[in-house]
């Protein structure tokens, strides 16, 4: 470029000379019109190469510029695939960081491989082991294939014979089926029957009110006694139980002998006293309990219950036995009579000096005499005592099995 701008000044420089020059020939040649011929002749001759060179110039010029056009292509076309060629390493860089991750995989592969190869070498003799063993199996499967052809024969022989079993077992089952059914149909009958037996065995055996459930007279059957009436009571405790004295405000005496409290007496349907013989037998049977019911002079209710009670047989006295108390009167005024025999005006079983009986116009199970007296005549006698004296105008003992299925609701 430096170049080009030199040649161009000293074309400018030689273009002004030759202007000067011309003028000047322009002068002498209007002096001389004869010379004027001369002069553009002398003109061409001194213009001539400098129009050459200045057209020489301008060639080159234009040539310099048509390679500086090419020059800025070539530059920019250059540009462009350094521009590529920082993509393309870029690229290569990237694939060859893939390359070495996938050289240090390979590495990795195979230690992996030799790791194997190495298990494999390991297990070799055992894998030979394992082929001899195979190759045993297969000769022994050989020959339990052919046991098992031979057994297949068998089995076709065996399935023919066993299909004309099954036909005549099949015979034979729908005739063991009849006769199965007039089996079942003649059970179903002594079924019957044997419920009917059981249900007269149980009328006969009756030794509870637990089967009735209800509040009315019924008939047990109890060993040593043998049939008799009992009023059950299925109100005030929850069914099934057996009311064994009752003071309801009759005009019953208590004030009887050993033989008729070892009976009984009195009326269902007022005061009674079920009997000393007929307790202690539904008491031997099994374990029961007993509920006391008691009613106050002021209509006030209690209950107090024990949850083993029996009394002994005749020899030891008619001894009364309790066990635990819970209820609803705080006072447990029965314990005191707890072990003691029964006693009568006529058989002193007491503990005290006198006869307790006579005392208070009742037999009961009297200590020295009495904290609770549920037999005595009605007044000051007729009470429930420990600490503080309850004077009672109604009052029933019961009993009932302890183990049975019904729940006491009080």
């Amino acid at each position: 470029m430096c170049k080009i701008k030199i040649k161009t000044v000293l074309f400018l420089t030689v273009l002004e000379i030759v202007l000067v020059t011309t003028a000047a020939f322009k002068e002498t040649c209007e002096f001389d019109r004869e010379m004027e011929e001369q002069c553009r002749i002398h003109n061409y001759k001194t213009v001539k190469p400098l129009l050459d060179y200045f057209r020489q110039v301008r060639n080159e010029l234009e040539h310099k510029e048509i390679k500086e056009s090419k020059s800025n292509e070539l530059n920019s076309d250059l540009r462009e695939k350094h521009h590529e060629i920082v993509r393309i390493h870029e690229k290569f860089m990237k694939e060859a960081a893939l390359l070495d991750e996938y050289k240090n995989k390979v590495l990795k592969g195979e230690d992996d491989l030799q790791t194997c190869q190495n298990k494999v070498h390991k297990f070799e003799p055992e894998i030979n082991s394992k082929q001899n063993i195979i190759v045993k199996l297969k000769e022994e499967l050989a020959d339990k294939s052919s046991h098992f052809e031979n057994c297949e024969l068998q089995f076709k022989n065996l399935n023919s014979r066993f299909s004309e079993n099954i036909q005549n077992i099949t015979e034979h089952q729908k005739t063991i089926e009849l006769q199965l059914e007039q089996s079942k149909t003649k059970l179903i009958k002594n079924e019957k029957e044997n419920q009917l037996c059981r249900a007269e065995l149980d009328k006969l055996s009756l030794t509870s009110c637990i089967p009735f459930g209800d509040s009315d007279i019924h008939q047990l059957n109890v060993s040593g006694v043998g049939l008799f009436d009992v009023l059950c009571d299925s109100q005030l405790a929850g069914p099934g139980w057996i009311v064994i004295q009752q003071r309801v405000g009759g005009n019953e005496s208590f004030n009887r002998d050993w033989a008729t409290y070892r009976k009984g007496f009195g009326s269902y349907k007022s005061d009674f006293f079920l009997g000393l013989e007929k307790i202690h037998r539904i008491a031997s049977l099994k374990r029961h309990e007993l509920y006391i019911h008691l009613v106050t002079l002021n209509g006030s209710i209690y209950n107090a219950r024990y949850d083993d009670f029996k009394i002994s047989d005749e020899d030891s006295g008619y001894k009364i036995s309790l066990g635990k108390f819970n209820g609803t009167i705080i006072e447990d005024a029965m314990r005191y009579h707890e072990n003691m025999k029964f006693t009568t005006f006529d058989r002193d079983n007491d503990i005290g000096d006198g006869n307790c009986a006579v005392d208070y116009e009742s037999g009961w199970w009297y200590g020295g005499c009495a904290n609770c007296n549920l037999n005595a005549p009605y007044g000051g006698y007729l009470h429930w005592w420990v600490e503080n004296k309850i004077e009672l105008k109604e009052a029933k003992m019961l009993i009932r099995p302890k183990r049975s299925d019904v729940e006491v609701s009080n």
